[in-house]
């Protein structure tokens, strides 16, 4: 199990899945080669980009299309469009006022982009136009943005409201539905498939929801996650996340309990002491394999796989 040192809140594999890039608070974006890392265990990994920014980072987004292009956003409010290429900002946007928590680049649509801020405003860009296209202004502060993979008009946005508001860009002047259950603010949206959402709360659950519909599906409860942003990834089948036990969790779709789960152990190996002190800050599947990255506050970047 290849593991190695780097602190990151933010981890995101390319559109081919050979690369990954991580980002937090050391205001680097640092690129790995997959490949490399998993047959090279080694704890100190070289990454064969790295681009330094001047502010915290707190998300990423690969463009799907364009594979050296890459979206961050920043504890200053700025959203970003990198080439990993030539290690030089294409676009850079500076019209949140506060700290921007979350970027997605459309799936569909692969010029546009969405992020959102503690400034209550949810932004849509296109990166051939210096300004945003579009604004929709929210009540209460923006945790995460997240484009329907299916779609380049609707966006799931998760908010300190502790509510996800689902909208059609098409018109803004109130969201298509707002999904309610969670207790504290939902720190982060994610799309199974065209029709499933996941989100994740600070009230320690998940929650699955059918925005075709419009209904809740289910509620996911097994672990811990009462202030930090613990990460929170898809696949078709799976929804993982992070735990304030140093743990990542690994939820079925269908089964509203852990069906695994891994324990980072400290540096000092004394692990039942020590687990109290770091939370998973990332997790990221490897599209629609058993892989997953996963990385702690500690600073450890692990390769897991769920056993079969």
């Amino acid at each position: 199990m290849p593991q190695f040192f780097f602190h990151c809140c933010s981890i995101e594999f390319d559109r081919d899945d050979e690369l990954f890039a991580t980002a937090g608070v050391s205001r680097r974006i640092k690129v790995f080669e997959f490949s490399s890392v998993v047959n090279e265990p080694a704890n100190v990994q070289c990454p064969v980009v790295e681009m330094s920014t001047r502010s915290k980072l707190s998300c990423l987004s690969w463009n799907k299309y364009t594979k050296n292009h890459i979206a961050s956003s920043d504890y200053e409010g700025i959203v970003t469009v990198w080439d990993v290429t030539t290690r030089q900002s294409v676009m850079e946007y500076e019209e949140h006022e506060k700290r921007a928590w979350s970027v997605d680049f459309s799936r569909t649509e692969p010029s546009m982009l969405v992020s959102g801020s503690d400034d209550c405003k949810v932004k849509v860009w296109c990166t051939n136009q210096e300004a945003s296209v579009l604004n929709i202004d929210m009540k209460a502060n923006i945790c995460s943005v997240k484009y329907n993979p299916g779609s380049s008009i609707n966006v799931a946005v998760g908010s300190a409201d502790h509510h996800i508001h689902y909208y059609d860009l098409r018109n803004t002047s109130q969201p298509l539905h707002i999904f309610s259950g969670h207790r504290k603010a939902v720190s982060y949206v994610k799309f199974l498939s065209d029709n499933e959402l996941a989100s994740a709360s600070t009230d320690s659950t998940l929650r699955l929801w059918d925005v075709k519909q419009n209904v809740p599906v289910r509620t996911f409860r097994g672990h811990a996650n009462e202030k930090n942003f613990v990460g929170l990834t898809v696949n078709s089948e799976y929804i993982a996340c992070g735990s304030e036990t140093n743990e990542v969790c690994v939820y079925h779709k269908a089964i509203s309990k852990p069906a695994a789960w891994h324990r980072f152990s400290s540096d000092t190996d004394e692990a039942d002491e020590d687990a109290s002190l770091y939370f998973i800050s990332a997790v990221c599947w490897k599209s629609d394999s058993p892989t997953m990255l996963a990385a702690n506050s500690q600073g450890t970047i692990k390769v897991l796989v769920l056993a079969p």
